[in-house]
């Protein structure tokens, strides 16, 4: 069964199961706690409907679901346990808790039955599934495209000490990729498929999902050059670590099975912030474009009698694993002004209307993109999306400025709150830092205080 097919097999028997489990509780509900006759119905049936979906819904914030052909036994035992006691209390204290019972000590028979058999019930296709997952991948059936980065002895070493694993740790390699020199006897088990320059290309063509870098941590500022290359993408990323990061404590390793290998993945934020994120966006985006209409029908006025030309101005930016879109704004420019070619824009710019400058300086021009969040492209919080031929000047000083696609670009940022719109690459750089940084402190809390601050930029009109 493919990947795919045993994941929505795995949702369909978390609800079938769920209903089982509610179907059974009601019946204890019924006949044991209330000792009133089993009856079958219209509550009943909304039970069965509504009750699993809460289930799911519960699954899915908790990441569940994410990363699905990762999952092994102790992580499934965790995250229903996980599931079990926070569901089992939601629907206790909103469901269960105006019943009329005989004791208080029905309650705690009514909360340990709905969690016995919820978790009983869900457990066993969960195991099954795992169990199944587990097995093909430690016998080399199932895998994640892996490339090698780096042609020498070392490469060698560690394509040998991966192979050589009694059991599979989901490394199918694809290829490597050089540095320098092409080792001979790498090349006799392995296709070379490029060079590290066309690093990015092979990424995209292979449909890569983890990157192994050959190169001892000792060599630093070249693992850091090509970590930043690749961590704007939703690509796994392990190295060797080396005798200093191994005392230290530097990383983390969690396969004591596998290979003497590192990742060097960041956990931005716990799966269930990004989706209170997510609904926080949509939200929020929704409420803004209908209670901002008459502003909206104002500034199109404004906009359209500034200067000819469209009222929305479109251009393509880089979004989240390098994903381009068309970020919509209202047009503070006249028609033309990159004639010659991209340009940020200066204080004193006169290729900005008159009422452009305001729009500008209060961030009125960003309100369009509400439309960007609320079709997935952006967020409200994140860093700024830049273009291609700007991303391509800022990466080549700095690598690490790549970093800030893992993230959906936003409407406002910590760096354009603190700093504002730059007008050069320079400026660029020292926003970056901000935009780093939010990126190592993303929270729920964060997005707030910088949407506040946002706020107030824009009732202040003190925007740069």
């Amino acid at each position: 069964m493919k990947p795919e097919v045993s994941k929505r097999f795995f949702i369909f028997l978390d609800f079938l199961s769920a209903t089982v489990a509610w179907a059974l509780f009601f019946y204890f509900r019924k006949t044991y706690i209330e000792e009133a006759p089993f009856e079958v119905n219209e509550r009943f049936y909304q039970g069965l409907i509504i009750i699993p979906l809460f289930w799911l819904a519960v699954y899915f914030v908790l990441g569940t679901y994410q990363d699905f052909k990762r999952l092994y036994l102790m992580k499934v035992l965790a995250l229903t346990f996980k599931a079990a006691i926070i569901g089992s209390i939601t629907l206790f204290l909103f469901v269960l808790l105006d019943d009329e019972v005989q004791s208080h000590t029905s309650y705690y028979k009514l909360l340990i039955m709905l969690f016995s058999l919820h978790v009983g019930i869900t457990l066993v296709h969960r195991l099954i599934i795992t169990f199944n997952m587990v097995r093909r991948v430690h016998a080399r059936k199932w895998g994640f495209p892996t490339l090698l980065i780096g042609g020498s002895q070392k490469a060698v070493e560690v394509y040998d000490e991966i192979n050589q694993l009694p059991k599979g740790i989901g490394t199918d390699f694809t290829g490597f990729v050089n540095l320098n020199g092409i080792d001979k006897e790498l090349s006799g088990k392995l296709e070379h498929i490029g060079h590290v320059d066309q690093l990015e290309d092979i990424l995209d063509q292979y449909q890569i999902e983890e990157v192994i870098i050959a190169l001892d941590s000792s060599e630093r500022e070249r693992l850091k050059q090509l970590i930043s290359r690749i961590q704007g993408r939703d690509i796994r990323i392990k190295i060797i670590p080396d005798m200093f990061d191994l005392v230290r404590g530097s990383f983390k390793m969690n396969n004591i099975f596998g290979a003497l290998l590192v990742e060097v993945n960041d956990e931005i934020m716990p799966y269930w912030q990004f989706v209170v994120k997510r609904v926080m966006d949509v939200a929020i985006s929704f409420i803004a474009l209908v209670v901002l209409l008459p502003v909206y029908l104002v500034l199109m006025i404004v906009v359209r009698k500034s200067s000819p030309g469209p009222i929305f101005f479109r251009q393509e930016r880089i979004g989240k694993n390098n994903r381009p879109f068309q970020i919509i704004k209202f047009r503070t420019m006249y028609v033309g002004a990159e004639k010659k070619g991209p340009q940020l824009s200066s204080t004193d710019d006169p290729r900005i209307t008159s009422s452009g400058k305001f729009m500008r300086k209060t961030r009125l021009d960003e309100l369009p993109q509400f439309w960007n969040v609320l079709m997935g492209e952006m967020s409200l919080v994140g860093p700024r999306p830049e273009r291609q031929f700007y991303i391509d000047q800022i990466a080549a000083i700095e690598p690490q400025f790549l970093q800030l696609t893992k993230v959906k670009p936003g409407i406002t940022s910590w760096g354009q709150v603190k700093f504002g719109y730059a007008e050069n690459v320079d400026e660029m750089l020292q926003r970056m830092k901000y935009d780093l940084l939010y990126l190592k402190n993303m929270s729920i809390a964060l997005d707030l205080k910088i949407l506040l601050y946002t706020v107030l930029i824009v009732l202040k009109g003190t925007g740069k």
